[in-house]
């Protein structure tokens, strides 16, 4: 694309007049993301139109009526009887100069509308992608739901109610382990929010000897509004606990900071 010759086309001009069409001002505008010498010459003709109108605007009314009628020939004490020539060439002047400054605001208009498009575009787009991202939690939330709801209804699913622990007796939760895919889904609504630094960690025990397997920590538990937690389990489970511990994780449970305990029934 020979870059000078659309330049000095002409075309520049009339798209920060307004003057082009729709797809026109779209070619335009693309032209000028993709090439920065047709994007700097568009801002260099706004800033003309914007010296251009600055200097116009910093006079009063009155400043600018005096000034028409010293152009005009008028002064303040006498009325003067101006040449019909010369008042020709002043009037054809001002008309200019008047000219001027009506194109000049025009043009400070249509960058304005310019420049208000683009930030509604951007507005929608940004509504556009959090209103995708709700439509994508909402799937998500739903198929969760489902998840759960076949896994509740399912008599082979083992239900395993987890009893307060001690100084935390009024703590509760529930493990329901499908023992065919190996995972097990954690509802801890019962347990209140840890402090700051500390998660909950979730064991798999063997009673005889007591043998704790670490099944992980709940480090969403915070932002989790359900807070109900799939879980990998390929462990021959006879007991689930939840005690509280540093961020990252124990390799073995603190026993005074056991909140829940739940042996899993024989039958």
């Amino acid at each position: 694309m020979d870059i000078k010759a659309y330049i000095e086309s002409g075309i520049l001009e009339l798209y920060v007049a307004g003057a082009l069409s729709e797809k026109e001002n779209k070619e335009v505008y693309d032209l000028m993301q993709q090439y920065p010498e047709i994007r700097k010459e568009v801002l260099e003709i706004e800033g003309s139109i914007v010296k251009l109108t600055a200097s116009v605007s910093q006079k009063t009314n009155i400043d600018t009526f005096q000034n028409i009628k010293n152009k005009l020939g008028f002064s303040e004490d006498e009325t003067k009887v101006i040449s019909i020539a010369k008042t020709k060439y002043n009037w054809l002047t001002y008309t200019g100069w008047a000219a001027s400054i009506v194109l000049g605001l025009g043009l400070l208009w249509t960058i304005n509308q310019n420049n208000t498009l683009k930030s509604d575009v951007q507005i929608a787009e940004t509504q556009q992608e959090l209103l995708e991202t709700q439509i994508e939690n909402a799937k998500n939330s739903l198929e969760e739901a489902n998840t759960l709801i076949s896994v509740l209804r399912d008599d082979n699913i083992i239900k395993v109610p987890l009893a307060g622990q001690g100084n935390f007796e009024s703590t509760y939760a529930r493990v329901y382990w499908d023992k065919n895919s190996n995972r097990i889904f954690l509802d801890a609504q019962g347990l209140p929010e840890p402090p700051e630094g500390k998660v909950y960690q979730v064991w798999s025990l063997k009673l005889s000897p007591l043998t704790p397997t670490s099944l992980g920590t709940i480090d969403d538990f915070v932002t989790d509004t359900n807070k109900i937690f799939e879980i990998e389990n390929a462990n021959e489970s006879e007991a689930f606990g939840i005690t509280l511990e540093p961020a990252g994780g124990s390799e073995t449970p603190t026993m005074e900071q056991l909140y829940t305990l739940g042996v899993v029934s024989a039958s």
